[in-house]
């Protein structure tokens, strides 16, 4: 192998992955409950660094999430669970993932893996930097592989972070978890019979995400630029914002077609009118939460105001709820 070229009505299926979306979101309200209450955390240490006990437990609560498979493919499978979706790609070459879960399931990650198929992981993709999707990046390193990534998410796993809404700090990451090979706009790579298209999305949930577009297998990765059925996060303090994953979305559209299987960085498997969906919903949420906004509300006023009720019924089983996400809407306009 040769690595540089490597570089409406309601259906049955409806209600199965609707069903599929509440699931996560309950196993979800287990890591992070303050947030679905609608509270945001405070951190621990006023003026310091916050301690690593929120982090801790939240990795051991992901730890417990059971791992469900899906076959996208003849070569692809998704992976939901304890972390954000994973995609692996196994064939001749050898294995390539996208993501990689969350520390304390990475031994019942490796035995589904190995379930897949006994071929070594030769590649990781890291969709962008949060540690949902990154935990395992020192272990698949072990495991053999080149981890690749945006040169953002190189940059942003060096650093200290405190994320707002959910309270979560991270001190920079260890050497041997950073990612060999990064890119600024785009990287492509053959693996495994499939043409794999990597491309940078100027700053929507970070400044570090990017798809994966799986061409053969008409199969894209999108991170969390898409939240399938459930209110999505905005890390704005490495860049995210409404407006950012808005364009996102709409940049996404604009590449699919109504046969491309999208794997969202949360929520069960989608399409282009999933995202299309969410697209909209984001657009909405924007222009209510702008208009309180430029009225002179506060953030708590903006909240009180539930300018988002009427989304709950659809949006709001995931791990923010929507005085969770008006905070983020208000705050990352």
């Amino acid at each position: 192998m040769n690595s540089d070229n490597v570089v409406k009505q309601t259906t049955r299926r409806e209600i199965l992955r609707g069903a599929g979306a509440v699931a996560g979101g309950l196993a979800l309200s287990h890591i992070f409950p303050n947030v679905l209450s609608g509270v945001a955390p405070r951190f621990a240490q006023q003026g310091g660094a916050p301690n690593g006990g929120a982090l801790t437990a939240a990795r051991a609560r992901f730890g417990k999430v059971p791992i469900e498979s899906t076959k996208l493919s003849e070569t692809l499978t998704l992976l939901r669970g304890p972390g954000g979706n994973v995609v692996v790609l196994s064939g001749k070459d050898g294995k390539l993932l996208v993501d990689t879960f969350t520390q304390l399931a990475w031994d019942r990650f490796k035995d589904t893996l190995a379930e897949i198929s006994k071929a070594p992981v030769k590649l990781a993709i890291d969709s962008h930097w949060h540690w949902d999707h990154t935990d395992n990046n020192a272990n698949v390193r072990a495991a053999g592989a080149t981890l690749i990534a945006h040169e953002n998410t190189l940059k942003r796993l060096k650093e200290t972070h405190d994320l707002d809404v959910i309270g979560l700090h991270f001190d920079p990451s260890p050497e041997n978890a950073l990612p060999q090979r990064t890119f600024k706009e785009s990287y492509q790579l053959n693996f495994s019979g499939e043409h794999i298209a990597l491309g940078h999305i100027a700053p929507a949930h970070t400044d570090s995400d990017i798809y994966i577009h799986f061409q053969k297998a008409n199969v894209l990765h999108m991170g969390d630029v898409f939240f399938n059925g459930i209110y999505g996060y905005i890390d704005k303090e490495t860049k995210g914002s409404i407006g950012g994953m808005i364009a996102g979305a709409t940049k996404m559209l604009a590449m699919v077609d109504n046969r491309t299987k999208i794997v969202p960085g949360h929520g069960p498997l989608g399409n282009k009118a999933d995202l299309r969906k969410f697209r909209d919903m984001l657009v909405t949420a924007r222009v209510r939460v702008q208009k309180l906004k430029a009225s002179g509300k506060s953030l708590e006023q903006a909240i009180a105001a539930k300018p988002l009720a009427d989304l709950d019924p659809v949006w709001g089983k995931g791990v923010l709820t929507s005085d969770a996400f008006v905070h983020v809407v208000y705050t990352t306009l």
